[in-house]
């Protein structure tokens, strides 16, 4: 039996999705870990970087996939990179 129709996605959301997961994720992962640093120590950070940043980028990769919308978790995604970024600068 085929899948209905109205659980299906455009193709153009599934690429704005995996977009958004992919790089996004990546991103986000990034300026997380670098307003870390204004916290923590930088070579803590670093070292700690390469576990949790691989296992944060997996979950923003996964939560881009349950969004209803490509366009809404690229604003959120791009909101958080903005924010994450302004605390880097301002801090």
């Amino acid at each position: 039996m085929p899948a209905n129709k109205k659980y299906l996605s455009h193709p153009f959301q599934r690429f704005l999705k995996l977009t958004a997961g992919f790089f996004g994720g990546y991103f986000v992962m990034l300026y997380l870990h670098l307003c870390l640093t204004k916290v923590f120590d930088k070579t803590d950070i670093l070292i700690t970087a390469y576990v949790t940043g691989f296992i944060v980028w997996g979950i923003l990769l996964l939560v881009a996939f349950l969004a209803r919308s490509g366009w809404l978790i690229w604003g959120v995604y791009l909101l958080l990179i903005a924010l994450f970024y302004s605390i880097f600068i301002y801090l």
